[in-house]
């Protein structure tokens, strides 16, 4: 299966359009980097694919929590075809904002995944690290297949030789945030994804 890459156009409506009252609840955003719309359009690129991909197989989709849950629900609903769903929660950041290197289960798969096609979902492939080391337990589990889509793709931070299946777009070196992505448990639910300033967090 050959990965089909996408760069998120950057010339998009700009904060200072939102309007007063929303401004408050995204100072500390510096620019969107994807818009709601866009995400919508990846959530639907990506779940025609899958289905045509995935037609006949036995379908399991495993979000990554928590980053993973507006992506997985919302990417889900393209799916057109009979799937379970299950989560896994995985720890690499606490409060900083690079991956610990250590990675560790928090909460593991209720599903045995054994004969199963296992579809990963993650909300940023950065590092690698966490996907690999969830990808290296699954395959002693007796999955038929273990596939990896990624909301966001950030190939300048990778360190280890891991490629996701499916992609929704490649964003520049910066700390994201929105849709799911957080920094200290926060901006999850901002509608859509965007560079948080580095006077935030440094």
């Amino acid at each position: 299966m050959q990965t089909a890459y996408y760069t998120c156009r950057l010339q998009v409506p700009k904060l200072n359009s939102l309007a007063n009252k929303e401004k408050a609840m995204h100072k500390d955003i510096e620019k969107i980097l994807v818009s709601k719309e866009e995400l919508d359009e990846i959530n639907r690129r990506l779940g025609e694919q899958i289905t045509k991909d995935f037609e006949g197989k036995n379908l399991l989709v495993v979000g990554i929590l928590k980053g993973s849950i507006y992506f997985m629900t919302d990417l889900t609903r393209y799916i057109n075809l009979p799937l379970k769903l299950d989560f896994l929660a995985v720890s690499s950041y606490g409060s900083s904002t690079r991956s610990s290197g250590s990675v560790k289960i928090v909460k593991d798969i209720d599903i045995d995944i054994s004969g199963y096609d296992v579809l990963l979902i993650e909300d940023i492939l950065d590092s690698g690290r966490t996907l690999q080391y969830v990808s290296e337990m699954l395959k002693t589990r007796g999955a038929s297949s273990i596939t990896i889509c990624t909301l966001l793709d950030k190939p300048a931070r990778r360190v280890v030789d891991l490629h996701a299946d499916y992609v929704g777009c490649s964003v520049p070196d910066e700390f994201v945030v929105g849709y799911g992505l957080d920094y200290d448990q926060h901006y999850r639910n901002l509608p859509y994804i965007g560079a948080l300033k580095r006077e935030v967090y440094e």
